[in-house]
C-alpha cells in the first residue's frame, strides 16, 4: 500500500485534554444530563460507519461511538454492508473509518456500498458533514488508500468535511483518540456533556489490544507429515479464568516476541551491545530487550530503507528508491527483510537510539480461530502454518508462527486478545445449508464452525471444499474429518489435492464439478464462506461462483453479479481472507 501521506497526529489541547481525561476516567458512572432525559430522543444522531478486515475498524467506531453519546449525540455504529445507498445519501452527520485491504482495496464489508457511491456522479451529498479515519500500515503500497478514497469522493458529490482526514499507521492508538476528540464536539455542536452509562462500560472486555490477556499454550501438535513441504501445526490456548468468551468465526490476536537470533544479529549489525539503555513506552531498557519486545525488526520500514540507502549509498537501492516504482521495489524486497539490508554494509552503524526511531511497533497477528466457543469454552485452537524459507543465504522466519513454534511452551504468557467477527458466522437458522471453502489453514474456521453444528445438533447441511498439495502429507485434520463424516455433522465433502496427479486440480474446480447442486442449495438460503489466501483462491473461487451461478441459474454475468451482491448483502456470501 502506497503514500505520500504521513499519518496525523493531531495534537490535544488542553480543554479536549480534559475532556477525554474526564470521559475515560468516568466510565463507570451513570447517564447525568444537564438538559433532561427527554432530549435523549431529540438527540443529533451521527452515523459511524465502519469498514474492517479484522476488526481494527470496528473497534475504533465503538470508541467513537462512546464519546458521540458522551456529548450528548444518538450515536449509531454499522458495519458498510449494514447500510443501503439511498439511506446513506440522506446521513446528514457522517464519520467512516476504514481500513485498507490488499492492493488499495476497499475491506469487503465496504465494497458494495463503494460501488454504488463511487458510480454515480448524479448523487448530491450537499446536506452531509463528514469526517474519515482511515487505518493502514506504511509497509504497503497504497497506504490509507480506501479512506483517501472515501473523503475524496464525499468531497466530490459536495459534503463538507468538519475534520481533515487522519490516516494512521499501525500504532494508531493516539492519533485515533486526538481524532475522536477533535470531531466529536464538532458534530454535537456544543451539546450538553454526559458521562458514560455503568451498563454500557461493564460490556467492555477487561482484556484488549491494549491489555492482552496472559494465555498458555497448552497444545502444539504438527499435523502435516515430517515429509511435507509444509509445516501446519495445531495449537491450543488456555484461556481459563480470564472471564473471556469467543464465537466460532471470530479470530484471536497473538502479540509475539522477536527471535533471539535474529535480534542479536542486527544488534551486532549495527554495532551496538545491546546493553544500551533507551526509553521505550516511558521506561528505560536494553536495546536487546527493546529489539526483542516491542519492534517490529523484520519489515524494515520506509524510514529505516531511506536512511540504510543514504548511509549506504548503495547504487542499487537508492536508484530502485528514486525510481519511485512500487513493482521495482517490491522486487528489490522480496525475500529480504531488515538484516539482509544491513549486512552488506559492515561499515554502516548506528546508535541505539537512531535505530529504534527508525522502526515501527511489534504488532500483534490475527489467525482466525479453529474452534467453537461453545464446544471449547476455556481453550481457544488455532491452525497456522509455519513461515520458514531460504534467501540470500540465511534462513528466514516469519515472526509470530516460528515464535509460537519455536519458542513458546508451556511456561510462556502468550499475550492475546479476541477479534469479533459478527458477520462470520454460522447461520442462526440450523437448517439452512452451509457450503466452506477453505483449503490449506484455510479449514481453520470451518473446523469451529462444524464443532459448532454438532454442539447446537444442528440439522442444516455441511458441505466443505479443502484441499491442499498432496493427500499423504498434507491432508490435515484427516481423522476429525471422517469422524465428522460418520457422525452425519459433515453432510458433503470435497477434496483437491493439486499435485497428486497431472494436471493439478483446486477447490473451484471441485465446485464447478458440483455446480448445479451447489445453486441448488444457494436457492434453498444456503450460505457460501470461503478463508484462504486473498490475492489467488479467492479470486478463482469468487469467479467460478459467478460462473455457477450464471451457468446452472440460466443468468447473465449482470445477473449473476446482482444475484452475487444480493448474497452479500443478506449476509450469505462472507469470507476471511488474508
Amino acid at each position: 500500500m502506497t503514500t505520500a501521506n504521513n499519518t496525523q497526529n493531531i495534537p490535544f489541547n488542553e480543554a479536549q485534554q480534559a475532556w477525554l481525561g474526564g470521559f475515560f476516567a468516568g466510565m463507570h458512572s451513570h447517564i447525568l444530563h444537564s438538559a433532561g432525559s427527554g432530549d435523549a430522543a431529540n438527540a443529533r444522531t451521527l452515523t459511524i460507519l465502519y469498514g474492517s478486515q479484522t476488526g481494527n475498524s470496528e473497534s475504533v467506531a465503538n470508541d467513537a461511538a462512546k464519546a458521540a453519546k458522551a456529548h450528548g449525540l444518538n450515536a449509531k455504529v454499522l458495519g458498510m454492508d449494514e447500510i443501503e445507498r439511498d439511506a446513506f445519501i440522506g446521513l446528514e452527520y457522517l464519520l467512516i473509518i476504514t481500513s485498507t485491504y490488499g492492493e488499495g482495496d476497499m475491506p469487503d464489508n465496504a465494497q458494495i456500498l463503494w460501488e454504488a457511491i463511487s458510480s454515480d456522479d448524479s448523487i448530491s451529498l450537499a446536506n452531509m458533514k463528514y469526517s474519515v479515519l482511515a487505518l493502514g500500515d506504511t509497509s504497503y503500497d497504497l497506504f490509507c488508500q480506501a479512506g483517501i478514497d472515501w473523503d475524496q469522493r464525499l468531497t466530490k458529490l459536495g459534503a463538507t468535511c468538519l475534520v481533515e482526514r487522519v490516516d494512521c499507521d499501525v500504532d494508531f492508538d493516539q492519533a485515533a483518540e486526538s481524532w475522536i476528540s477533535n470531531v466529536v464536539p464538532l458534530m454535537s455542536n456544543g451539546a450538553a456533556t454526559m458521562t458514560i452509562d455503568s451498563d454500557d462500560t461493564a460490556k467492555a472486555p477487561t482484556y484488549s489490544r491494549k491489555n492482552p490477556f496472559p494465555g498458555k499454550l497448552v497444545v502444539n501438535r504438527l499435523l502435516t507429515s515430517p515429509e511435507s513441504s509444509k509445516e501446519i501445526r495445531h495449537y491450543e490456548i488456555s484461556i481459563a479464568g480470564s472471564g473471556l468468551s469467543y464465537e466460532a468465526g471470530d479470530a484471536l490476536n497473538i502479540v509475539p516476541t522477536n527471535c533471539p537470533e535474529l535480534v542479536a544479529d542486527i544488534i551486532k549489525a549495527i554495532g551496538c551491545t545491546g546493553d544500551e539503555e533507551e526509553p521505550v513506552h516511558s521506561q528505560l531498557m536494553p536495546l536487546s530487550e527493546a529489539l526483542r519486545e516491542h519492534f517490529e525488526i523484520k519489515t524494515p520500514s520506509k524510514e529505516l530503507l531511506d536512511e540504510i540507502a543514504r548511509r549506504s549509498g548503495d547504487q542499487e537501492l537508492n536508484s530502485v528508491l528514486a525510481s519511485g516504482d512500487k513493482d521495482k521495489l517490491a522486487k528489490y524486497l522480496w525475500g529480504r527483510d531488515t538484516l539482509d539490508l544491513l549486512l552488506p554494509f559492515p561499515n554502516m552503524q548506528f546508535s541505539a537510539a537512531e535505530f529504534l526511531a527508525l522502526l515501527k511497533p511489534l504488532q500483534h497477528r490475527a489467525y482466525s480461530i479453529s474452534s467453537s466457543g461453545k464446544a471449547n469454552p476455556e481453550t481457544v485452537h488455532l491452525t497456522i502454518g509455519s513461515v520458514r524459507y531460504h534467501s540470500h543465504n540465511r534462513d528466514h522466519k516469519g515472526v509470530c508462527s516460528t515464535y509460537l513454534a519455536d519458542l513458546a511452551d508451556e511456561h510462556s504468557a502468550i499475550r492475546c486478545f479476541f477479534s469479533p467477527n459478527k458477520v462470520f458466522r454460522v447461520p442462526e437458522d440450523n437448517d439452512l445449508p452451509m457450503i466452506m471453502v477453505g483449503p490449506g489453514t484455510g479449514i481453520a474456521p470451518f473446523r469451529a464452525f462444524l464443532q459448532e453444528r454438532e454442539f447446537r445438533q444442528a440439522k442444516g447441511l455441511n458441505w466443505l471444499f479443502f484441499g491442499d498439495r498432496n493427500a499423504a502429507t498434507d491432508y490435515i485434520y484427516q481423522d476429525e474429518i471422517e469422524a465428522l463424516q460418520n457422525n452425519k455433522v459433515l453432510n458433503k465433502l470435497d477434496l483437491a489435492f493439486s499435485r497428486d496427479q497431472e494436471e493439478k486440480i483446486y477447490v473451484q474446480d471441485r465446485m464447478r464439478e458440483k455446480g448445479a447442486e451447489l445453486f441448488a442449495l444457494l436457492e434453498q438460503g444456503g450460505y457460501f464462506f470461503v478463508c484462504g489466501d486473498a490475492y489467488r483462491m479467492a479470486k478463482d473461487v469468487d469467479k467460478a461462483l459467478h460462473d455457477i451461478i450464471a451457468t446452472h441459474g440460466n443468468k447473465s454475468d449482470e445477473q449473476a453479479a446482482e444475484y452475487v451482491n444480493q448474497m452479500k448483502k443478506d449476509k450469505r456470501y462472507v469470507r476471511d481472507v488474508y
